[in-house]
């Protein structure tokens, strides 16, 4: 399973040949099921460039993740408690000779559904993504996941290792991809009738990148706050949390943020005629950070000059300072003022200082006071070389198999911008023309922070709409959407394709679903 380059290899789909030479391999083994290798005589097949480290069954109810990993499910519950029984399989996937990728793939004992759902995660991943797996096999997937070849939150495995950093950026998914359908073939006698990727924000730009790179990998892919574009917008982070943080006075003190987003909300909120704290169209919102500027002294409901210009750098583009050329074009949102500290805290967040010392600048040792926004900016960009630039618009070889693309974003998101998904989807519908139409749709979600949280509503079924599409023809042109606080549902809401929002159609709760309805608006993203 080679790529070089931008080709792909049909070779990561389990054919029927396959199948059949996997069930001849293991006719060997003592015990086999009428469908395939029981759970535990898995554990002995031979997969080239692996190394099976278990295979278990798992009784119902009794999985524990190593150490207490991703114990915590939504709403505080565990998802582990009423997992059906299954089979655990660890694995190392070693396609070079400096390779450690380490994967699980859950199979369902009773109720496969015929699919596989393979899952990402963000940040630098570095675990086993065991929760939202364990999403998928409650859903009666056979479900898998991985640390992407190596272990822990930190770059610090790149350094010397650029095989290492190959995994991370894109060939672990597809090692996960093709070694997970051979198993499952293994085990069931037959290939997944459908495979799927289900990821937020590394996650997501995982999903894109497959699509991109190994466009036969996947049937259909889910691809949430995609953080494509990585080395550009890490280094615009810290340009923008540089500026910021340039004297005293112009820190932005959390305090005041309540004070900020409450004046937006009036600015804003009944925008669309309804007032319930949020945006629904964010690029409508000609909010003047000018207006809350302290007339005189500085105070608790006011901005002063040096804090206005510091603001001001969040809500617009990143732009060169010597001759004013735009640098990122991301910023943040009306909405997302409670969550301004996550670009303007004294120091940016861990992941991207870790991601620019060692996988940028390669240097564990860099000094971000060293970082100039003239030059350093693009220099990140041109020292990546590609591998999580994940920038290749033309998705026609994914598209030309009947693969299906579903992007999503939340509005308010204070850590990858959402311009990254809409742009994303922007160039690849210019890139591939009329017919991208029948292939990829983006839904951005108001309200909703980076991957879940926020006061909109944050929960919704991607895999149901994700199969409609693929398996029946139906691209999704309205989704229902749920707010759940304390277990109970609060709110739904639709969520409409890119060009569409959610209008209230002037009768019933306005916390109900029923009596929105998906219309035409302009969306002005340049409009800053």
């Amino acid at each position: 399973m080679s790529h070089t380059g931008g080709s792909f290899s049909f070779r990561s789909i389990v054919c029927s040949a396959c199948v059949a030479a996997i069930l001849a391999g293991i006719a060997g083994f003592a015990t086999p099921s009428a469908a395939g290798a029981e759970c535990k005589d898995l554990a002995a097949l031979k997969v080239p460039d692996t190394v099976i480290i278990s295979a278990d069954v798992v009784a119902a109810g009794a999985f524990a993740p190593p150490g207490g990993a991703g114990g915590g499910g939504r709403g505080g519950r565990s998802p582990y408690a009423n997992l059906p029984a299954f089979c655990r399989i660890a694995a190392s996937l070693r396609p070079t000779s400096d390779s450690d990728i380490g994967i699980e793939l859950w199979l369902p004992a009773s109720g496969w559904n015929g699919k596989f759902q393979a899952i990402g995660q963000g940040g630098l991943a570095g675990n086993i993504p065991y929760s939202e797996m364990a999403e998928a096999l409650a859903a009666h997937y056979a479900t898998s996941g991985t640390d992407t070849g190596h272990v822990g939150s930190s770059a610090e495995f790149a350094i010397g290792h650029r095989e290492k950093l190959i995994d991370f950026a894109y060939r672990a998914f597809h090692e996960l991809a093709g070694k997970s359908k051979t198993l499952i073939a293994a085990h069931y006698g037959k290939a997944p009738d459908r495979s799927y990727f289900n990821g937020c924000s590394g996650g997501g730009r995982h999903g894109i990148t497959s699509a991109q790179r190994y466009p036969a990998d996947f049937d259909g892919i889910i691809a949430g706050a995609s953080s494509w574009n990585q080395p550009r917008m890490d280094a615009a982070r810290i340009a923008v949390n540089r500026f910021i943080n340039r004297t005293p006075e112009s820190r932005l003190p959390s305090e005041k943020f309540p004070m900020v987003h409450e004046a937006v909300l009036q600015a804003c909120d009944m925008l669309d005629g309804v007032k319930d704290g949020i945006i629904e169209n964010p690029t409508r919102c000609a909010f003047d950070l000018k207006t809350i500027e302290c007339k005189g002294g500085d105070g608790p409901s006011c901005l002063t000059p040096a804090q206005v210009e510091s603001a001001n750098a969040l809500v617009t583009p990143l732009r060169n300072p010597k001759n004013g050329a735009v640098l990122f074009e991301g910023h943040l949102w009306p909405g997302a003022e409670l969550s301004w500290g996550t670009l303007s805290a004294p120091v940016p967040p861990g992941n991207v200082m870790t991601r620019m010392s060692n996988i940028v600048f390669k240097n564990p040792k860099w000094d971000i006071n060293q970082f100039n926004v003239e030059t350093d900016v693009d220099l990140a960009d041109k020292l990546d070389e590609g591998l999580l630039r994940s920038d290749n618009y033309d998705l026609r070889p994914f598209f030309g198999r009947g693969g299906k693309l579903i992007m999503w974003h939340g509005w308010i998101d204070p850590q990858v911008t959402p311009q990254n998904s809409i742009i994303y989807y922007t160039k690849v519908r210019e890139t591939v023309g009329r017919d991208a139409d029948n292939s990829i749709a983006l839904f951005m979600l108001p309200g909703v922070a980076h991957c879940s949280g926020g006061p909109g509503p944050d929960r919704f079924d991607r895999m149901a709409s994700l199969e409609a599409w693929v398996e029946r023809g139906q691209k999704p042109t309205r989704i229902v959407a749920s707010r759940i606080a304390s277990g109970k549902v609060e709110r739904t809401r639709p969520l409409c394709p890119w060009g569409q929002v959610a209008k209230w159609n002037g009768s019933g709760s306005t916390d109900d679903a029923a009596n929105f309805s998906c219309v035409a608006e302009s969306m002005n993203i340049n409009g800053k």
